[in-house]
């Protein structure tokens, strides 16, 4: 028989009791066999067999398993496909809470260790839209998209401090609509 999406369903000529036991075997999933069959509706086994073989429920039912397993990938599919959008909704909403609490930080009142970590995260994140390896960056600087700065002297460090407290100022200006 020539494979088609409708295989599992009544075939012409199959009479009502021999399409009941094919849906009674279809149904048992991938523990089916023509014992439970006859177990489960008290038929003959060998009427069971000749309807097995005439009607071919092995090849029906492995067609209703790939039929059963497209449709359930598809539902995942769906369900990851929306996860996807509630996610990005969700954080594009956290986005705009986080934007606005941004444009109220007065960059002065920020230690050292804060501008930091903010460049860490901002890094991180910026890395991560690009699709950059982070674990490659933290192979060949120590912390994902940070320059080691263990070499540096003192003055140095505050020189970099500096730079990157006018950068952060510059960037909370462009967010807050001013401009550098």
């Amino acid at each position: 028989m020539a494979e088609s999406a409708e295989a599992w369903e009544r075939r012409p000529g199959e009479s009502a009791a021999a399409w009941e036991a094919f849906a009674c075997y279809r149904d048992l999933g991938l523990s089916r066999s023509i014992s439970k069959v006859t177990d489960s509706l008290r038929k003959a086994r060998t009427l069971v067999e000749r309807w097995s073989v005439t009607h071919q429920w092995v090849i029906r039912a492995e067609a209703w398993d790939r039929e059963q397993d497209r449709l359930w990938r598809a539902e995942r599919q769906q369900a990851a496909r929306e996860v996807a959008r509630r996610h990005a909704r969700l954080a594009s909403a956290a986005q705009a809470k986080i934007v606005a609490q941004l444009q109220q930080l007065d960059p002065s009142r920020l230690s050292p260790s804060d501008v930091i970590r903010w460049l860490e995260a901002t890094v991180r994140i910026e890395r991560q839209a690009y699709g950059i390896d982070l674990v490659e960056a933290a192979a060949t600087s120590g912390t994902p998209g940070i320059p080691d700065v263990s070499e540096l002297t003192d003055e140095e460090r505050r020189a970099r401090m500096e730079q990157l407290r006018r950068e952060l100022e510059s960037r909370i200006g462009a967010v807050d609509g001013d401009q550098p």
